[in-house]
């Protein structure tokens, strides 16, 4: 290998690693908001409204509660019809469907909610 070859392998594993270290980040790069918890729950990472779904992205974490479910509110409350099912994990990527007849450019919040006592886990306030 020549010295040539040797700087361009290292740069490009320098540039994987780096890439690797960040969330990952859905498609086109929807609305993008920061999870914040809430009723003492610790919820973090990045939330996504994009091509009809509801994204949680790779950085996304939750403490955990017993039903907790993904849904969208605005301004600060939640909207029950816009619940998208059970959270599928505590950490991670994932994905959700976005209810038909549901138009998610009238909300600006997507919350983690505990069905099963009412109550906010986390809401992630959507940029833009």
């Amino acid at each position: 290998m020549n010295r040539r070859s040797f700087l361009a392998a290292a740069t490009g594993a320098v540039a994987a690693t780096a890439a690797s270290a960040l969330p990952a980040l859905a498609g086109g790069h929807g609305r993008l908001g920061t999870f914040r918890g809430l009723s003492n729950h610790v919820t973090t990472g990045t939330a996504e409204i994009a091509d009809g779904r509801v994204n949680l992205l790779g950085d996304f974490t939750f403490d955990g509660a017993p039903d907790p479910k993904v849904a969208l509110g605005s301004n600060g409350r939640y909207d029950a019809r816009t619940l998208m099912g059970r959270l599928a994990s505590d950490r991670g990527a994932s994905s959700y469907a976005i209810p038909n007849g549901v138009n998610a450019d009238a909300y600006n919040e997507v919350w983690i909610w505990c069905e099963r006592f009412n109550v906010p886990l986390g809401v992630a306030r959507l940029g833009g």
